[in-house]
């Protein structure tokens, strides 16, 4: 993009929507209280989603992939089925500034994958900074000193399934646009979803469902903001906006769902942000772009 083109306020105040969509869609999912199992929650979102892909349906229908990319499209809609299950339990046990701090582990692990996946060259200063956020892992979770919550481990798998999806993205946006591969993504993670959420069915109340409805508004309200601010600014003006969702996820759990403020949290989030964020720099500085910008969560 060039300079003309770069309107780096309009591209933070997107980035601000971005977030602040993004903490929605935490709050809606925090809101059920656990009435709507994890699988139906994550399915009946997915389902509520599909109807903001109406404008898509057209080129889907005249979409004509290879073998391959059938393949591709499979797996990652496969780790997103396994990673949103994952985060909707996690939403229902542990508090809402644990689940946003882990989620950006995320990152880290792209950047990992990437060099098992991709063969990207691994550089001292990286692996210092994986260190350095799995060190921050730590401080969150504290094995030994607390007792982990199942939900600890879910978001351990979120973050891991999140990162394969999103290099699978990487591949298949080469060859697909990145709202047919959106689309697809929609579809295939509603279909893998259903007979999980078959499995523990329970009918939701209209409260529910209208919550359930808000969250995919707020889920592809965030995705468009995403998209508008990174065409309105680079990255490295964008990326550290992201990182408000940690203060906003403290601050609303304290204030409407009576979750304390963690210090250890708080300062593991920091860690893993400041890593995530030395990478990003690096990558930019070399041009080179394989970490998402933030947790660039699916949800």
């Amino acid at each position: 993009m060039s300079t003309k083109q770069s309107n780096p306020v309009r591209g933070i105040l997107f980035m601000v929507v971005t977030g602040l969509c993004f903490v929605a869609v935490t709050v809606t999912v925090k809101l059920l209280h656990g009435r709507v199992p994890a699988a139906e929650s994550a399915f009946l979102r997915y389902l509520f989603g599909l109807v903001f892909l109406i404008p898509a349906w057209r080129a889907l229908r005249d979409l004509r992939m290879t073998g391959r990319q059938w393949r591709l499209s499979a797996l990652r809609g496969a780790a997103q089925t396994l990673g949103v299950i994952c985060w909707f339990f996690a939403m229902s046990r542990i508090p809402l500034a644990e689940v946003t701090a882990m989620n950006y582990l995320t990152p880290i692990y792209v950047t990992v994958l990437a060099v098992l996946v991709l063969g990207e060259r691994l550089a001292l200063r990286r692996m210092l900074a994986i260190v350095a956020a799995l060190g921050g892992a730590l401080l969150i979770l504290r094995p030994g000193f607390r007792e982990l919550d199942p939900g600890h481990f879910a978001m351990l798998g979120t973050s891991m399934m999140f990162a394969i999806s999103y290099l699978i993205a990487k591949i298949i946006t080469d060859e697909l646009s990145p709202a047919v591969a959106l689309a697809l993504l929609s579809i295939s993670v509603t279909l893998g979803l259903l007979p999980f959420a078959l499995s523990v069915w329970v009918w939701p109340s209209w409260t529910d469902a209208a919550i359930l409805f808000a969250t995919a508004a707020f889920a592809t309200g965030g995705h468009y903001a995403m998209v508008l601010a990174f065409a309105n600014a680079p990255v490295t003006v964008t990326q550290p906006i992201t990182f408000l969702q940690l203060v906003w996820s403290i601050t609303i759990g304290a204030l409407f769902f009576a979750e304390p403020v963690d210090p250890f949290v708080v300062a593991g989030g920091l860690v893993i942000i400041g890593s995530v964020l030395f990478i990003t720099l690096r990558e930019a500085m070399l041009k080179r772009r394989i970490t998402p910008s933030g947790p660039d969560t699916k949800f």
